[in-house]
């Protein structure tokens, strides 16, 4: 009896120290969550700058081979991912507008993109982000045209300098996913973090994507 007595004692001290070893990895789980958490909001407000070509056509976006549906409303595909990402971090949204009215035909649009990239052109920009010394972490939305960003997005990394900020790229593609546009990134912003790990969707499921992007913001601490 005092064997089994002794047995069973030690077994309840095991899982006594096995409940609390557990307990103290879950909060420090939390902690470094929290950590991250407060790093990121003391790190500067969130800004969500997208380039899309149904909002820079000259026509309704239904018209745009630049739109996807979400909830029977026609919205330009980069604008609905950061509509998705807005949902999830509150961020302030940002249409990236240029001087230029970019084709509505999606054969016309690509034929274009690729004489703009011949030209290296840098489309004249028409809409600035105000006060950009408020945002610490900058998501930038754009399509793969040709294996590269659309030239606007040139115009864009010309523009600002994001010194010290985070940059997430995120994008939406046919096939071609993010090819070396984030590599692209890092060397036009040296002095900016840039993550690697960005969002990439195929412009056909753009509209299912939503928790897609969620479980990608999680993922990052968002």
């Amino acid at each position: 009896m005092m064997k089994r007595e002794l047995i069973a004692r030690i077994l309840s001290c095991l899982l006594v120290v096995t409940m609390i070893v557990t307990l103290a990895a879950c909060d420090r789980a939390d902690d470094t969550k929290n950590a991250q958490t407060e790093e990121k909001q003391e790190s500067g407000k969130i800004l969500i700058a997208y380039f899309t070509a149904a909002e820079n056509s000259g026509v309704d976006a239904v018209s745009s081979a630049s739109y996807t549906t979400i909830g029977g409303t026609a919205v330009g595909r980069l604008r609905a991912v950061a509509d998705m990402i807005q949902e999830n971090t509150d961020g302030d949204l940002f249409s990236i507008q240029t001087a230029v009215v970019y084709p509505s035909d999606g054969g016309e649009l690509i034929d274009y993109a690729a004489e703009e990239q011949d030209e290296n052109a840098r489309p004249e920009l028409t809409s600035h982000i105000e006060d950009l010394d408020q945002y610490g972490t900058i998501f930038v939305g754009f399509p793969t045209w040709w294996y590269d960003m659309p030239q606007a997005l040139y115009s864009f990394f010309d523009e600002y300098d994001f010194s010290g900020k985070t940059i997430i790229p995120f994008n939406v593609h046919n096939g071609s996913r993010f090819s070396g546009t984030i590599d692209t990134i890092k060397e036009l912003e040296l002095d900016a973090t840039v993550v690697e790990d960005g969002f990439t969707v195929s412009e056909r499921d753009v509209a299912e994507a939503s928790e897609d992007v969620a479980e990608w913001l999680n993922g990052l601490g968002y």
